[in-house]
């Protein structure tokens, strides 16, 4: 596979399939669009799939780690063997996300594509491509041909797995400095306005990282108009790998759930490279990022959840899973005004515009 035949076999959602959604939701037994964002999810996964009627048995997270050369500059507060550990963690249901998608029934699929480590757990899908990336504030990141491969081993993992819908989670100590960067350069925007804290880190230390995200931009030149080159540059294994499991997703036909500001940036590279997948996400929590809602922006979505989460590694898919599930349970197993015996007659002329806001006052 390459990434242009890649690229070129994500297809649009089927408008007949939303339009024979947007019907059953009319149909069915309350006020219309009474249950909103439900509504509206179930319409979009029938776009995704062409069925109508849809499920959320089998749900899974994909967690992509790697380490980030840049934190030599000390822009994290924890080391980078945090990254290995963290990494073995995920697959024995102790770290957040996995501790979530254990007890809501998903699979987890934990794929190390750069820790700067041997990893001798085989729970942990080998796909080094390199012990972790090389120091932004130095040169690249890493070669376009790597960037490419990151790109294309997570998407061959996205058409690989088994599931109804996924999610795209990460492990990699710096990536919250990686992420910004690339962000920065895709929005054309300032450091300062996409840059966050990350786990925790004293004011001189995010001084230091702002200062360390200019310097990476500033030596390295990304094209802002080829995101390739951007993840490249600037970006890391993780982020190049994530955004290709959210090509791979679409080009698979699934729902794809962005967790956090790491992963939506992943997802923001995606949609660059193939404006289409846009349709195919679902973002799960507004993260706590300063970044994550430009990010949001940029890609015209609104998250699920408002839960002051900060965590990353896929944490917040499995909630969103849940919502899913309820969207598919809604336009499946709800009864229509005909099956409920009720004369709908007295909705005409609701239907016609919007009859539920009420506009403020003031």
């Amino acid at each position: 596979m390459t990434l242009e035949n890649l690229l070129a076999s994500i297809q649009p959602l089927s408008q007949e399939a939303m339009a024979a959604a947007k019907l059953r939701q009319a149909a069915l037994a309350k006020p219309p669009e009474s249950l909103g964002r439900l509504e509206e999810l179930s319409i979009q996964l029938a776009g995704i799939t062409g069925e109508v009627h849809n499920s959320m048995n089998k749900t899974h997270l994909l967690v992509f780690a790697a380490d980030n050369g840049v934190v030599e500059e000390g822009v994290s507060s924890a080391p980078q063997s945090v990254t290995l550990m963290q990494t073995i963690n995920l697959t024995r249901a102790k770290t957040g996300a996995s501790v979530l998608a254990k007890h809501f029934g998903s699979g987890i699929t934990v794929c190390d594509v750069g820790v700067n480590a041997v990893i001798h757990e085989p729970k942990v899908l080998n796909k080094k491509i390199a012990f972790g990336t090389q120091n932004i504030v130095r040169g690249p990141a890493m070669t376009r041909e790597q960037a490419i491969q990151a790109i294309l081993t997570g998407a061959e993992l996205a058409m690989q797995t088994d599931a109804d819908a996924m999610g795209v989670g990460e492990m990699g100590i710096g990536n919250t400095t990686t992420s910004s960067a690339v962000l920065a350069v895709l929005l054309g925007v300032g450091v300062e306005t996409v840059t966050g804290r990350g786990g925790g880190i004293t004011d001189e230390s995010f001084r230091k990282k702002k200062q360390v995200i200019a310097d990476a931009i500033a030596l390295n030149k990304p094209d802002p108009a080829d995101p390739v080159d951007v993840l490249r540059k600037v970006g890391g294994f993780d982020l190049a790998a994530m955004c290709g499991a959210f090509l791979g997703g679409a080009a698979s036909h699934r729902p794809m759930v962005i967790d956090g500001f790491i992963s939506v940036v992943a997802a923001l590279c995606a949609v660059r490279l193939c404006p289409t997948v846009r349709d195919y996400l679902v973002p799960s929590h507004a993260s706590y990022e300063i970044g994550y809602k430009l990010a949001m922006e940029a890609l015209g979505l609104q998250p699920i959840f408002l839960l002051g989460m900060r965590l990353g590694e896929g944490s917040g898919c499995p909630l969103a899973f849940q919502v899913l599930d309820a969207a598919c349970a809604v336009i499946n197993d709800m009864a229509t005004f005909d099956q409920a015996g009720i004369d709908d007659g007295y909705l005409d002329e609701i239907r016609e515009g919007d009859k539920f806001t009420v506009e403020d006052p003031k």
